[in-house]
C-alpha cells in the first residue's frame, strides 16, 4: 500500500464529498467546484493527509496529494475534521463520479475484516448539463456518532438541499478500491465491498443482537432480531440494538432528484458518505428530545412555538443542537437551559419568499447527554419538518366588460423568478376557506383553469376564449400562485370574486327524430333565443352545423342552416338515414357588439339524437333497450320513457328509468300475463326529458329513432361424440401390426353428434349448418375446420400425421343464429414402440436401418447400442427412427466402419407425441448380419 507503513497510515474513520456547479459571472456549466470533508483519528501515532489525491470519473486525476487541506480543526477529543477545496472542468455533458481514494481505515473496525490493511473510498456523482445549475446534498450532521450496548442509536445525516431537490437515502456497505498508487496508473479507481463487511446488526458478529423497547419509528419488538435500517424519506437511521462494543463503519448514498412539471423526476446526483459509529458499553441511559408537531408557514412570517426540550433519566445535564439548512443563519438556534430537569432551546427562522418549495425542511434537534466522567455519553434525536407556502393574492375584484370579466389584484409579494399566477373559474359561488397548510384549489371545488400570468401581472381579461362569456350566468373566480422547478411550491389561493352576466345565450334544446328512415329519415332541431339588456349589433344570425356519430371531432361538422332572424329558432333537417346514424348538431350566434369590430361567436352544444339499441336474449326471453346520448341539458333529473310496439300493433309506453348523464338501459321481458314470445318482433323508441334546471318547467322532450329486434330461439347445443381408439388392444397385438410407413401412420378422427334440448325445450332444430373446430392439442385455443350440411351429422378428419386432437361442434339455424358450443371431445396418441431383433445393414436396399417396426408419433429417442461385453459402439438423439446403419466405434467397427456380425444390446429412451409427452424407455437385443 503505497509507501506507508500499515502504522503509520491508519488514519480514517468517515467522509463525503459536495459538488456545485459553476453560478460565477461568467458561468461554464462543464466546471463544478468540491469540497471534501473528512473525519481522521485524532490517536497521536495517526497519520495527518495535509493533501489528497481526487479522481474525476473523466479518466483524469489531480496526481498524487495534489489538493492541499484548507481547514483542519479537533471537533471531538478522538477525530478532527478536515476540509479540502478543489475544481474541474469537464470536457463535454454527461454523468461523472469523482471519488476520493486513500489508505488506510482505522484499525480494529468490528464489521469488516482487518480494517487496517484496506483503503478508504466514497464518491459523488454529477451531471453536467448546460441548462442545469446544481448543488448537491450538503450533510450538516458530523459523519462519527457514538452509541451503547443495548440502547437504541439514532443518526440523520441532517441533509440540507439549496435548490429544494427531492433527496432518497439508501444503506450500502462501505467500499474500498486498492492502493492510491495502482489507481493513479490510469485514473480509473476500482472500488468494491470491503472484505468481510457486514451490516452493524448482523449476529455473525456475536453478542446475540436483540430489539429493546423503543417508541419509534420503527416501534422496537424487544427480544427480536436487531435492526439496522434507514429510512428512505428521511434518512434517519435506526440501529436497535447494538451488542457488541467497538467500532463500526457503514455507507450511505443520498440520490438527488430533480422535478419539472410534467415529467418523471430526474436523477441529477449522488453523494456517498462513509461514517463510523463508536459503540461502548456504559450504564448511562439515553435522553428523550421533545420537538414541536411538523408545521407550515406563509413566507415572510416566523416560525412560531419553537420550543425544543428534554429531559434525561440519569439527571443529567443536555447539550442541545440543530442542524438545518437555515442554520447557524438567517436561523439561529439558541439552548436556554442545560437541565436537570428539563433542558430547553429556542428555534426561530423568518423564511423568505425564496424558500418557498413542495418539500418541507428538515431540521434536526439532537440532544446529547453529560454523563460523570468514564461513561459514554448518549443522544437523541427528531426531525422538525417545516413548510414554507406563498401568501394568498390579495384584493382579487372582478369587473364585467361586456361579454368578458377583467380581474385585478394587488401586487404579489413573492415574485420569484419563473412564478406563475394561475387562473381558475367556475360558475356560481363556492365557500371555501383554505386550511392552514392548504395551498391551490381543492379537485372537489368546481374550478377550471381559464389562464395564467407571471406573477408580477396584476390583470387578466377573460374572454373565454374568445367566445365571450354566457348571458345569464354567474362567474367566480380564485387565483394562487405556482412557483417554479425546482423547489416547486405553491400559495394559498385568493378571495373570490364574481360577475354576473345578465340576459341569456342561445341553447340547443331539442335533437328529436321525427321519422326513422335509412334514406329520409327527419331530425327536428331547436334552441331558444339569445337575449341582451343591451341588444345585438348588426350582422348577426345563426349557423347550424351538423355530424354524424355521437362523438364526433370539430373538423366533422358541416353547416346545414343559417339565418340572420333571431326569432327563426327550428330547423327540420330531412333526407337523413336515421335508421343507421346519430347525428350531433352545433349552433354558432354570431353578433357584431360595436360597428366595425370584429364578429363575436357564442356556440351552444354540441348536442345529439337520442341512439337507441336492442339485444335480444331467447335463454332468458327478454329484450334489453339500451340508449345513448351527448346533450348539454340534463336528462337525470327526469325519467325517460320506454315504448315498445308488437307485430301489427302500435307503440305503448312500457316502462320509465331514470338515465344517466351518457344513456340508460331497460330489460324487456314483457309482463307476467303477456310474456315476451320467441319468433315475434318487437320494435322501440325511447323519449328522453331533459332540463337546465330542474327549478324550471323547461322539459326538452327529445325522440330516439325506432329500433326493431327479432326475438328468436336459438338453435339446439349439439353433443358430440369422437370415436377413440383401443390402445390396448393395439398395444396387446404388437407383433401382429403392419410395419408403420417411414413416414408414419396415416390417422382418420370419427366425429359424430346429435341435438340436444339445451339450452331449453323450444331451442331451434331448424339447423342448416354445423361448424366443426379443431385443435391440435387441448391446451391450443380451438379454430374453425369446416362447415357441413345440416343434414350431416358425422364428420371424418382425414389424413392426419397424429391421432392427437381436440374438437367442438356449432350448429347454425335458418335464421342465422348460433348454438353454444358443443362439449369438447379430445383424443391422444397410443404408445406404441416395436424394435425388431434383426437387420443386414448389406446395403441391399432391404433392412439396411435398425429402426422401429411399430411406432406412433414420437418426439425423441436416445440410443445407445452395447456389444455382449458391455462396451457402447453407438449413441444418437438425431433421428427419433433411430435408423441405425451399423456403423460403429473404436475397435468394433472394421474397415468399412460397420460393426461386426453378432448379437447387439439396446437401450431406447422414447419421448411420445401424446398430451402428457410421455417417455419410456426401451431395453433388448437385435442380431446384425452383413
Amino acid at each position: 500500500m503505497s509507501s506507508w507503513s500499515t502504522a503509520q497510515a491508519t488514519h480514517l474513520r468517515a467522509g463525503d464529498i459536495q459538488a456545485k456547479t459553476d453560478t460565477t459571472a461568467a458561468r461554464n456549466p462543464r466546471r463544478i467546484f468540491f469540497k471534501l470533508v473528512l473525519y481522521t483519528d485524532a490517536a497521536p501515532n495517526a497519520v495527518d493527509e495535509p493533501a489528497v489525491t481526487i479522481f474525476f470519473g473523466d479518466r483524469t486525476c489531480t496526481g498524487d496529494k495534489a489538493v492541499p487541506r484548507v481547514k483542519k480543526e479537533l471537533v471531538a477529543p478522538d477525530y478532527y475534521r478536515s476540509v479540502y477545496y478543489f475544481e474541474h472542468t469537464y470536457n463535454s455533458p454527461g454523468t461523472y463520479k469523482v471519488m476520493y481514494l486513500s489508505e488506510n481505515r482505522v484499525a480494529g473496525v468490528v464489521n469488516m475484516v482487518n480494517s487496517v490493511s484496506q483503503s478508504f473510498f466514497i464518491s459523488t456523482t454529477v451531471t453536467i448539463d448546460p441548462f442545469l445549475t446544481n448543488t448537491s446534498p450538503v450533510l450538516k450532521a458530523p459523519a462519527i456518532d457514538k452509541a451503547a450496548i443495548r440502547q437504541v442509536f439514532l443518526h440523520n445525516p441532517a441533509a440540507f438541499d439549496a435548490d429544494g431537490d427531492s433527496l432518497a437515502y439508501e444503506l450500502q456497505p462501505s467500499q474500498q478500491a486498492g492502493t492510491v498508487a495502482s489507481a493513479l496508473s490510469n485514473c480509473i479507481p476500482v472500488p468494491s465491498t470491503v472484505s468481510g463487511f457486514r451490516y452493524p446488526n448482523d449476529p455473525a458478529l456475536g453478542g446475540s443482537p436483540v430489539q429493546v423497547a423503543y417508541t419509534g419509528p420503527p416501534v422496537g419488538r424487544p427480544g427480536e432480531a436487531a435492526i439496522f435500517e434507514q429510512d428512505a424519506r428521511t434518512g434517519q437511521i435506526v440501529w436497535n440494538s447494538p451488542a457488541i462494543q467497538g467500532d463500526y463503519n457503514v455507507a450511505f448514498v443520498v440520490r438527488e432528484y430533480r422535478r419539472t412539471p410534467g415529467e418523471k423526476a430526474r436523477l441529477i446526483g449522488e453523494v456517498v458518505r462513509d461514517m463510523q459509529i463508536t459503540v461502548r458499553a456504559t450504564n448511562n441511559l439515553r435522553p428523550t428530545i421533545m420537538v414541536p408537531a411538523d408545521i407550515c408557514v406563509i413566507a415572510n412570517t416566523p416560525v412560531p412555538n419553537g420550543i425544543v426540550t428534554a429531559t434525561d433519566p440519569d439527571n443529567n445535564p443536555i447539550t442541545l443542537e440543530a442542524f438545518g439548512g437555515m442554520l447557524p443563519t438567517p436561523g439561529s438556534f439558541v439552548q436556554t437551559a442545560t437541565g436537570p430537569p428539563t433542558a430547553r432551546g429556542v428555534f426561530q427562522w423568518t423564511p423568505t419568499c425564496a424558500n418557498i418549495r413542495t418539500d418541507p425542511y428538515p431540521v434536526l434537534f439532537k440532544a446529547t447527554d453529560r454523563p460523570v466522567a468514564g461513561q459514554t455519553p448518549l443522544i437523541d434525536q427528531r426531525t422538525w419538518l417545516i413548510t414554507v407556502i406563498g401568501p394568498a393574492p390579495q384584493n382579487l375584484r372582478a369587473t364585467l366588460q361586456g361579454s368578458t370579466s377583467r380581474l385585478d389584484w394587488d401586487s404579489y409579494s413573492c415574485q420569484n423568478p419563473g412564478a406563475q399566477i394561475l387562473i381558475f373559474r367556475r360558475e356560481n359561488s363556492f365557500n371555501f376557506t383554505p386550511g392552514p397548510c392548504e395551498t391551490g384549489l381543492p379537485a372537489a371545488a368546481g374550478y377550471t383553469q381559464v389562464g395564467s400570468v407571471s406573477a408580477g401581472t396584476r390583470t387578466f381579461l377573460d374572454d373565454n376564449n374568445g367566445r365571450g362569456l354566457d348571458r345569464g350566468k354567474t362567474y367566480c373566480y380564485r387565483i394562487y400562485v405556482q412557483f417554479a422547478a425546482p423547489g416547486g411550491g405553491a400559495s394559498i389561493a385568493s378571495n373570490e370574486a364574481c360577475v354576473t352576466l345578465n340576459g341569456r345565450a342561445a341553447r340547443l334544446t331539442n335533437v328529436t327524430v321525427d321519422r326513422t328512415d335509412p334514406a329520409n329519415g327527419q331530425i327536428t332541431v331547436r334552441w331558444t333565443k339569445p337575449t341582451s339588456s343591451v341588444g345585438f349589433g348588426t350582422p348577426r344570425g345563426y349557423r347550424l352545423y351538423r355530424a354524424p356519430g355521437l362523438n364526433p371531432v370539430a373538423a366533422d361538422f358541416a353547416q346545414v342552416y343559417t339565418t340572420t332572424n333571431l326569432d327563426d329558432t327550428t330547423f327540420v333537417n330531412a333526407g337523413l338515414n336515421t335508421t343507421a346514424n346519430t347525428y350531433s348538431y352545433r349552433l354558432e350566434f354570431y353578433n357584431t357588439p360595436v360597428a366595425g369590430a370584429a364578429e363575436t361567436l357564442e356556440t351552444a352544444g354540441p348536442a345529439s339524437s337520442v341512439r337507441v339499441a336492442g339485444t335480444p336474449n331467447p335463454l332468458a326471453n327478454t329484450i334489453t333497450v339500451t340508449w345513448t346520448y351527448r346533450v348539454p341539458w340534463d336528462n337525470t333529473k327526469r325519467p325517460t320513457t320506454v315504448y315498445r310496439r308488437e307485430p301489427g300493433g302500435a307503440f305503448r309506453p312500457v316502462a320509465k328509468v331514470t338515465g344517466t348523464t351518457t344513456g340508460g338501459t331497460y330489460t324487456d321481458a314483457g309482463s307476467s300475463t303477456a310474456p315476451l314470445v320467441k319468433g315475434r318482433t318487437y320494435c322501440y323508441y325511447v323519449k328522453t326529458n331533459g332540463t337546465y334546471d330542474i327549478t324550471l318547467p323547461d322539459s326538452l322532450i327529445n325522440l330516439s329513432q325506432e329500433q326493431c329486434v327479432d326475438l328468436r330461439a336459438i338453435p339446439c347445443t349439439p353433443v358430440l361424440t369422437l370415436k377413440p381408439t383401443n390402445c390396448d388392444s393395439l398395444a396387446s397385438r404388437l407383433f401382429d401390426l403392419p410395419t408403420t410407413p417411414l413416414s408414419g401412420q396415416v390417422y382418420t378422427n370419427s366425429l359424430s353428434w346429435t341435438l340436444s334440448n339445451l339450452p331449453n325445450a323450444d331451442c331451434s332444430r331448424n339447423i342448416v349448418s354445423y361448424i366443426i373446430f379443431y385443435a391440435a392439442t387441448d391446451a391450443e385455443p380451438l379454430q374453425e375446420l369446416t362447415r357441413v350440411p345440416g343434414s350431416q351429422t358425422t364428420y371424418l378428419h382425414q389424413g392426419l400425421t397424429s391421432a392427437q386432437g381436440c374438437y367442438a361442434v356449432q350448429a347454425v339455424d335458418a335464421n342465422g343464429a348460433v348454438s353454444a358450443l358443443s362439449n369438447k371431445e379430445c383424443k391422444d396418441n397410443c404408445l406404441l414402440f416395436l424394435l425388431p431383433n434383426i437387420f443386414t445393414p448389406n446395403g441391399d436396399g432391404k433392412n439396411d436401418t435398425f429402426r422401429p417396426k411399430v411406432f406412433s408419433p414420437i418426439t425423441r429417442t436416445s440410443v445407445k447400442i452395447f456389444n455382449r461385453w458391455g462396451v457402447k459402439v453407438y449413441e444418437s438423439d438425431k433421428d427419433p427412427l433411430i435408423n441405425w446403419t451399423g456403423g460403429g466405434s473404436g475397435t468394433e467397427s472394421g474397415s468399412n466402419g460397420k460393426v461386426s456380425d453378432g448379437m447387439y444390446f439396446y437401450q431406447a429412451e422414447v419421448e411420445f407425441r401424446d398430451t402428457n409427452r410421455t417417455k419410456r424407455t426401451f431395453k433388448g437385443w437385435v442380431q446384425v448380419n452383413h
